[in-house]
């Protein structure tokens, strides 16, 4: 059983807390900090908490903890990591790891030199959709993959500190984008290198310094892309949208919006829908379980198994540095309106890698470029010659 302080008391400690106690889990929360006394000691009430405090050292240094659960406002992150080295801590953190490279590099060393377990709670690889699409990749149902596309988009996010660019480190592509470069580099192949991006982004409506929608481009050494949409802006709710496309399939994945769930409701006796939900009343796609759908339940099961089996996670404080370097190239590509390349101090997967030949042979002289079967029934493909580049069309008997 792990004995946990949850550090933060707010919307994303709650979902956290919602997953570990949930359903008679045997790990539980023993300490809450929080900044707010009266925040702390409403959680610890709701979730029979048995001690809160408002210092953060002190509830990361109790005896009675053994792992530490980060749901802090980013610029909080690196102090609060500090502190689990400091007490030797096992430590899981809310993403985006930092609020850029330079933090999350300082983070993945310290927790490195210090020996202890380290954790990065990216929810959405741990999401049911996506592990029954990853493992469909992985075991090459998809053929090479050549694309992978993530979106995430809502009106916003709930706390006020997420809209000041100063404690959050930037907007829509730091909150939403770091879910959608992790799961896209899943699918690539988390050791093949990204090395270039190319971001739009833009402050089209909100009154804020950072910006609250972009779509950018990541270019992968083997020649693989992946892409991002993100927003604050969009109306209608949460929506999570994976695409993944390979030389022989392609997976779609809709994990929020629409999910098969439907209800009409005039409002009367109405409440709480789902995540980002703009309204209670006319058509509301509920969701059956957001702990679960969310990935919170997989994600924190395999955290607890990891710590107890002396093994790494999925995702590591590692994984979180390799995003932030991503992110820190599209905001520069942001701005300079440039391909820019991503900065990896710290890289561990392979190297020298070039694009894939994309040429399948059909015969001796000839690259299959398509083989079809017409609506009248006749069967053929379409050739190129290797040598003279000519386009043939061949009828197959």
């Amino acid at each position: 059983m792990k004995k946990i302080a949850m550090l933060g008391s707010g919307f994303i400690g709650r979902f956290y807390a919602d997953s570990i106690q949930g359903q008679r889990s045997k790990d539980t929360i023993t300490m809450v900090y929080s900044r707010r006394e009266e925040a702390a000691v409403k959680f610890a009430e709701d979730y029979q908490c048995d001690r809160y405090s408002t210092d953060m050292e002190e509830a990361i240094a109790h005896p009675d903890v053994d792992v530490v659960c980060i749901a802090l406002p980013n610029n909080l992150h690196e102090g609060a990591v500090m502190l689990c080295c400091k007490y030797r801590k096992a430590v899981i953190t809310t993403k985006p790891l930092g609020r850029n490279a330079a933090e999350a590099k300082r983070m993945l060393l310290a927790v490195e030199e210090a020996g202890i377990f380290n954790g990065y709670l990216e929810d959405l690889v741990y999401a049911p959709k996506f592990l029954k699409a990853y493992e469909s990749v992985k075991k090459g149902a998809l053929g090479r993959i050549l694309w992978a596309k993530s979106r995430e988009t809502h009106p916003g996010p709930h706390s006020d500190w997420f809209w000041d660019i100063e404690k959050a480190g930037g907007g829509c592509i730091l909150d939403l984008g770091c879910h959608c470069v992790e799961i896209t580099r899943s699918f690539i192949g988390k050791d093949i290198k990204p090395i270039e991006v190319m971001c739009w982004a833009d402050t089209q409506v909100k009154p804020i310094d950072a910006e609250d929608h972009a779509i950018g481009l990541i270019k992968y050494e083997n020649g693989a892309m992946a892409q991002f949409e993100v927003s604050w802006t969009f109306r209608g709710g949460l929506d999570l949208r994976d695409e993944v496309m390979g030389t022989e399939g392609t997976i779609w994945i809709n994990n929020f919006l629409r999910t098969g769930l439907e209800m009409f409701t005039t409002g009367k006796g109405a409440d709480y829908v789902a995540e980002k939900a703009e309204s209670n009343s006319g058509w509301l796609f509920p969701v059956g379980d957001e702990v679960n759908d969310l990935g919170y339940n997989h994600m924190f099961a395999e955290m607890f198994n990891c710590m107890e089996n002396g093994t790494a996670p999925r995702e590591t404080f590692y994984d979180g540095y390799i995003v932030n370097a991503v992110i820190d190239a599209a905001y520069k590509s942001a701005k300079t309106k440039l391909w820019e390349p991503v900065a990896l101090d710290i890289w561990r997967g392979q190297t020298g890698l070039s694009k894939v030949s994309h040429l399948v042979e059909y015969d001796a002289d000839h690259y299959l470029i398509k083989k079809e079967i017409t609506h009248y029934g006749t069967k053929k493909v379409i050739l190129k010659h290797k040598k003279t580049g000519q386009i043939v069309e061949k009828i197959i008997e």
